[in-house]
């Protein structure tokens, strides 16, 4: 079966169907195939973890669009294929892809939004039932059905999937245990004094922190997850294991292109790969610092993707639009609700405001006196007062931030010459 050229999308994500609207709002009319290796049309991944999994949404509600709004614009969505090997004609921009199904789908010009897999638990025992990953609806599903039945969870991984994950199932009643190899949780994303908080935070809650600690073994019965082995000897019971240690990007389309990668596909501030005559958006991509357009970052946020897939799409369609917004995150769990803004990555100092003892502060990360980020848990004040900041290009100084009387956007200053 061979479809006919146009923009060949190959992910159905978020950035993916981004690009495909961005086309259509930028009237663009050539043939636009979507193709997704999961059967459900694109839909929202963050409320997998918390939401969804709760049990408190069917996954018709994190639909991104509908099929029928793909179909009104000339969008052709193909769900539950996989691209197994592409090739470009010449140096491109056109080329045929196959997918394992049987399908050729020949195109004009080509976006990668593939995404990233779960990277896997590499100890004996990993491969028993009652082991699961969370990054697809798929996975979740499974997950929320195994969970109803758990009574001891280990969750793997002290990030913010296994930490929103070990808030639902505490929520549901399970005893939980979150096993962290590093020394703090969530260590490549905030300061120490943020890993303390969601530490104690979670332990007043009734969750088994262990950090420093690593898995060896899982032990199991009938081919059933029941206990896990740390690398001190101890054991703890399971029924369920959730594993969260990361992702990996996928590559494997990229390089078959002869694309660079490195820690992902590499992508400029228009999206473009090292052949420009392809884009690539979303967790897949290293890209440079969206607001200091210097060396790699890999950011894994919604925000991202779309402003990643909108420079795409106006790449693909031969403008230059940077994406250069201002990254944002969040991560609720319980009833905190975490935001950030910037990359916190490279601060040499950072300012606390507000309470931590009552769960509403916030830390400001500065780099030679210049505000990057901010960490808000239930403070959305002081979250929408940096986003602000880093958006105009402005700062907040240090000494005046610790200030928590003073509400943040009244310190809003001009940023300093050369700074």
């Amino acid at each position: 079966m061979m479809t006919e050229c146009g923009t060949l999308i190959i992910g159905a994500s978020q950035a993916g169907l981004q690009i495909a609207v961005s086309l259509r709002e930028a009237g663009d009319t050539a043939p636009i195939t979507l193709v997704g290796e999961e059967a459900h049309a694109p839909y929202q991944r963050p409320p997998l973890s918390k939401a969804y999994l709760l049990g408190g949404t069917d996954l018709e509600k994190l639909w991104l669009r509908t099929p029928e709004f793909l179909a009104q614009r000339d969008i052709s969505l193909v769900t539950g294929e996989r691209i197994d090997s592409l090739e470009l004609h010449g140096v491109g921009p056109s080329g045929t892809a196959h997918t394992i199904g049987g399908r050729r789908l020949t195109f004009d010009r080509l976006a990668l939004t593939v995404g990233a897999r779960p990277r896997r638990l590499e100890a004996p025992g990993a491969d028993l039932d009652g082991v699961t990953y969370l990054r697809t609806a798929d996975d979740a599903a499974l997950l929320r059905e195994l969970q109803s039945d758990a009574e001891s969870v280990v969750v793997v991984g002290g990030g913010f999937i296994g930490l929103e994950a070990a808030a639902v199932a505490r929520a549901q009643g399970k005893r939980v245990t979150v096993v962290e190899a590093a020394d703090r949780l969530i260590g490549r994303a905030v300061a120490p004094v943020v890993s303390e908080f969601y530490r104690a935070a979670h332990a007043r809650r009734g969750v088994d922190v262990r950090t420093d600690a690593r898995v060896t073994w899982l032990a199991g019965r009938n081919g059933h997850v029941q206990a896990v082995e740390l690398s001190d000897g101890t054991w703890i019971p399971a029924d369920l294991v959730i594993v969260g240690i990361g992702v990996v990007p996928r590559t494997k389309l990229a390089r078959q292109l002869g694309l660079e990668c490195d820690g992902g596909i590499v992508v400029d501030r228009c999206a473009r790969t090292s052949n420009h005559h392809v884009v690539a958006a979303g967790d897949c991509t290293v890209q440079p610092h969206p607001l200091t357009g210097t060396g790699r970052v890999r950011i894994e946020s919604v925000q991202n993707a779309v402003s990643q897939a909108k420079a795409a799409a106006a790449s693909l369609a031969g403008r230059r639009e940077p994406s250069d917004a201002v990254p944002w995150f969040w991560s609720d769990q319980y009833e905190l609700k975490l935001q950030i803004a910037g990359l916190s990555t490279g601060h040499d100092h950072h300012v606390v405001r507000g309470d931590l003892d009552g769960e509403s502060f916030s830390v400001l990360y500065y780099r030679e006196e210049r505000l990057v980020a901010v960490d808000a848990v239930n403070a959305p004040g002081d979250y929408m007062a940096v986003r602000k900041a880093l958006t105009q290009g402005a700062t907040i100084a240090a000494a005046a931030a610790a200030d928590s009387s003073v509400p943040l956007r009244e310190l809003i200053l001009p940023q300093a010459v050369g700074a």
